[in-house]
């Protein structure tokens, strides 16, 4: 063999060997390759992907309920559920002769589906290994699950049937959108509003902790419970739900008839500062009114005139008026260095009284005041202002409260022009909220307090927190100031700017209030109208106000616009109130015991006509109806005869009882379908709820008899 040959022979051979050796280093680097993959690697992989098929996932609890004064439920969660199958699970002799009356039984409850296609659908994810479907995405109640838990194959539990009620809660509001903006919302971003929103950190509860396995579909199946979750603590409000809703038609169907843009009601009892009532309802893109923002406590704007009542309680105590005084509010037009103060009545008020001044609400009469006693000394004012609370945080139990904002003399926007119209009620920024408080502590003696909203958090029957009135003023003004406030603000409703809703059974104290809006920095032609104030007058109970912004009809002026709203829930109050009634009895004789009429007859109540008739006419006194009357009335005297005025029980509203014996008494109520509850001996001598209440069958009144 030629050298050349072997030498080829020779490269062959070696790039064999090469090749040979290139392999088994590749080889045995794919072999360490696998065993670290699989050795060292391995706890690491294996935990991605228990990670990706097994987790520790959140388990959420039933969040709290919201509750108004009476214990009537305003927010709650309601169980609803979600029917998944394990089709896996059942063994044969439980599955085959179960489930045709299944499919069946599924068919008839959902009716989205035939029998067979539902019988189809398990049967094929049960050959396929499919270890969790949902029958039906729709929504079932605890009832209906209740049923469903005996149905053939589901009847053997989770275990043995394969049945998975997946628990869904939704919040749910038993009257609706009654005070919706209030009680609030809360969404997926843990955004929201009201007390939801406010008190979500007490309502949601503590989350528990499960284990869950991702099964075909996507879909989490629940292994095991790690910890238990613990339901949210339920709030206990101040809203009484009849103030609440009288409040909210009142202020609609104002609203609507004025074609506005927002309006708000306010209603606090006067010795605890508790929120009885608030509404705020907005109009919307479709043209309807909504809750939609909270107006009363978020929105701070020019108050208008509610806040003449600061400027003259600042004159008052100052001893530089008094209510006989007289100011001249000249011809409607008053210059004050480059503006124009004007009145609203055309050729001005002339010389009148200070109580005039706030009664007709001249603007001129009262910066003409307040420049002649505190020009020169501003400060002052602002000392009184802050006095009175205007300026106070009034830490308010809700989120998004917003502060008030009065000007100071250090401030860079003060000038010449600023006192005399922030007398009125302009540069100056307040939520009605604000100006209710100030309006209630005037009511409550000087006394000014925190308005209060939430009452208690409890767990169950424990309470766990309970929240107290709290003084944010202790002494607003002199005891003589504010009886001399009151008066005159008594006089705006009985010969003032809201003399529309003076009435004879109680009396109001109020003021109303227009304010011109600034838009841009000029004033335009839309208004921000109110009415403030607090009744029965001489022995204050509740506090209320009442906004409506922007009014279209023609209307722009408080008394017209604001006030027939208080007026309303005012009315409504009072049916409820029975302390505020007028006594049906009056004393004498000395016996207190024995209630009877001022007069010199027979002690005579309410009842039976036809009886009642005949009775006085066998006693010879005279008795007469004006006009047609109904079977059931109540006895007036007049001089020496009784004239019968109807108790209107055909109204379908609760009639008023005082005077009736308790046999027409449960007559009357049985026959319209209420419970009664009685205490006490003798004739009806009051009844909860009032007269007027709006009652479905089946409610309780309470009577006592004295």
């Amino acid at each position: 063999m030629s050298a050349n040959a072997m030498n080829r022979k020779k490269a062959i051979v070696l790039r064999a060997r090469l090749g040979f050796l290139g392999v088994c280093l590749v080889a045995l680097a794919i072999v360490t390759r696998l065993c670290v993959v699989m050795f060292v690697q391995g706890p690491k992989w294996k935990a991605e992907m228990l990670k990706k098929n097994v987790q520790e996932r959140v388990l959420r609890p039933t969040r709290g309920n919201i509750y108004a004064d009476n214990g009537s439920l305003l927010a709650t969660s309601l169980p609803f559920y979600r029917v998944g199958f394990d089709p896996t699970v059942a063994e044969d002799s439980v599955f085959k002769p179960g489930i045709d009356s299944l499919a069946f039984l599924l068919s008839r409850h959902f009716r989205d589906k035939s029998a067979a296609e539902y019988r189809n659908r398990i049967v094929d994810a049960r050959k396929a290994g499919e270890e969790f479907i949902y029958l039906n995405t729709a929504r079932i109640d605890y009832q209906e699950r209740k049923k469903m838990q005996h149905w053939p194959i589901f009847r053997n539990g989770k275990n043995k049937g394969g049945v998975i009620f997946e628990k869904v809660e939704r919040r749910y509001m038993p009257f609706g959108h009654l005070a919706f903006r209030t009680v609030g919302f809360m969404n997926e971003g843990n955004g929201g509003a009201g007390l939801e929103f406010t008190y979500n950190p007490e309502l949601e509860g503590t989350k528990g902790k499960g284990i869950f396995r991702k099964i075909a579909g996507g879909h989490w199946k629940p292994v095991v419970e790690i910890s238990r979750p613990k339901s949210g603590y339920d709030i206990q409000t101040t809203l009484d739900i009849n103030i609440q809703d009288v409040a909210e038609a009142s202020l609609e169907a104002a609203l609507r008839k004025h074609r506005a843009s927002y309006g708000c009601v306010v209603v606090m009892k006067v010795e605890t500062g508790e929120i009885k009532a608030m509404a705020n309802l907005g109009l919307t893109p479709s043209g309807q009114y909504a809750e939609k923002y909270n107006y009363a406590v978020a929105q701070r704007t020019d108050p208008g005139s509610t806040f003449k009542v600061a400027s003259y309680m600042a004159l008052l105590e100052e001893r530089f008026v008094k209510p006989t005084d007289k100011i001249d509010a000249g011809n409607g037009s008053f210059k004050i260095m480059d503006r124009e103060m004007t009145d609203h009545h055309e050729g001005g008020y002339g010389v009148i009284t200070v109580a005039d001044a706030l009664a007709k609400s001249s603007n001129i009469a009262t910066s003409k005041l307040i420049m002649s006693c505190f020009g020169k000394r501003p400060q002052k004012y602002l000392e009184y202002l802050h006095r009175f609370g205007l300026d106070a945080d009034l830490r308010f139990q809700l989120r998004g409260a917003a502060p008030p904002m009065v000007k100071t003399t250090s401030d860079p926007s003060w000038s010449g022009i600023t006192l005399p119209w922030m007398s009125v009620g302009y540069e100056v920024l307040v939520s009605p909220l604000q100006i209710l408080a100030f309006y209630n502590g005037i009511a409550n003696k000087g006394q000014m307090l925190q308005p209060l909203l939430v009452r208690e958090i409890r767990e169950g029957d424990n309470v766990v927190q309970r929240f107290s009135t709290k003084v944010l003023v202790e002494n607003m003004a002199s005891e003589e100031t504010l009886q001399t406030i009151t008066d005159m603000m008594v006089g705006v409703v009985e010969h003032g700017t809201a003399d529309n809703i003076r009435n004879n059974d109680y009396k109001i104290a109020g003021k109303t209030g227009t304010a011109q809006k600034v838009i841009n920095g000029r004033y335009t032609e839309r208004y921000y109208t109110s009415f403030c104030g607090f009744f029965p007058a001489d022995k204050p109970k509740y506090s209320c106000i009442v906004v409506i912004d922007e009014p279209r009809s023609g209307w722009s002026y408080g008394g017209d616009v604001a006030a027939p709203v208080f007026k309303e829930v005012a009315e409504k109050v009072n049916s409820l109130e029975m302390d505020m009634h007028k006594p049906l009895f009056d004393e004498q004789d000395g016996n207190k015991n024995e209630p009877r009429f001022a007069h010199d007859l027979p002690f005579i109540g309410s009842g039976n006509l036809p009886e009642l008739h005949t009775l006085l006419n066998r006693f010879g006194v005279n008795n007469y109806a004006k006009g047609e009357v109904e079977d059931w009335v109540r006895a007036r005297p007049i001089n020496q005869a009784v004239q019968w005025q109807p108790l209107n029980t055909k109204q379908g509203r609760l009639p008023n009882l005082q005077g009736l014996t308790l046999r027409d008494a449960l007559f009357l109520m049985e026959n319209k379908g209420y419970h009664v509850a009685h205490f006490g001996q003798g004739r009806v001598y009051r009844q909860t709820p009032g007269p007027g209440a709006a009652l479905s069958r089946g409610s309780t009144v309470s009577l006592l008899l004295k």
